[in-house]
């Protein structure tokens, strides 16, 4: 493992939560709850979507890595051919079934965390993921098999530094947790680096995001029900982060 990835996995890890921390968490932290991922009718028109759009060329198939509801595949609809979904929560992929068969796209779900069900998914023209890259803790896998599958290219989006690290100043008030700095785009480049990658990058600024459901953040927290009426509070004082990049690079085949 390179420089560059070991810092990548030493600042993930530092993203853990402590035994004794989770121990006391009435609900699972990290599950995300599918009503909250279900893709728009009228995709956004992001450098990400631009970029795989240009990929696509007049048609093709899509990967979407760790896919949630399908964002990122379903707002290729009309171009794409074919898309594949990926993601450990079922849940989210009977999202991704749903909305795929809305739009009449062909479509196939695979179940698993990747890199490890990389040969069940397969190959397909454009390989994208959207904010997954900062869930990931051995990275150079998790990329060399994305541009694997990639018989085009790969599109990776992710927000500029880790996107739970705007909740870093309630760990330290509410648990005296203080977390190492967060994992950022940089960080990745350097790992993509390492690997011989040089993709083309596109910083740019997403539209604000909704205020963070209360009962949600509590959760991630690890706090009980009773302690929401402090997090609502505490809420008001942080800004969640909005400043996104695009990766995006041809496969070499």
């Amino acid at each position: 493992m390179g420089d560059a990835a070991e810092t990548w996995a030493r600042l993930q890890r530092g993203r853990g939560i402590p035994p004794e921390i989770l121990a006391g968490a009435r609900a699972n932290p990290w599950h995300h709850d599918p009503a909250h991922f279900q893709p728009p009718d009228v995709p956004a028109d992001t450098p990400s979507r631009r970029a795989a759009l240009d990929l696509l060329g007049t048609g093709g198939s899509v990967l979407d890595v760790g896919c949630g509801g399908g964002d990122a595949a379903l707002a290729l609809a009309g171009v794409a051919t074919e898309v594949v979904g990926v993601d450990q929560q079922a849940d989210m992929l009977a999202v991704f079934a749903t909305a795929a068969a809305a739009r009449g796209l062909a479509f196939r779900t695979v179940g698993g965390r990747w890199p490890d069900v990389a040969a069940e998914a397969g190959t397909a023209d454009v390989v994208v993921s959207h904010h997954v890259l900062h869930n990931v803790v051995d990275l150079p896998p998790f990329l060399l098999a994305m541009g694997a599958a990639a018989r085009r290219g790969v599109v990776v989006e992710m927000l500029d530094r880790h996107p739970m690290a705007w909740l870093d100043p309630l760990w330290e008030r509410f648990h005296g947790l203080r977390r190492p700095r967060p994992a950022t785009t940089d960080d990745a480049l350097a790992v993509l680096a390492e690997l011989g990658v040089s993709p083309t990058v596109e910083r740019w600024e997403r539209t604000a995001p909704p205020r963070q459901d209360t009962a949600v953040v509590t959760q991630r927290l690890c706090l009980p029900p009773e302690r929401e009426p402090e997090v609502d509070a505490a809420l008001d004082e942080l800004v969640r982060p909005r400043v996104a990049a695009t990766l995006s690079w041809l496969s070499p085949r």
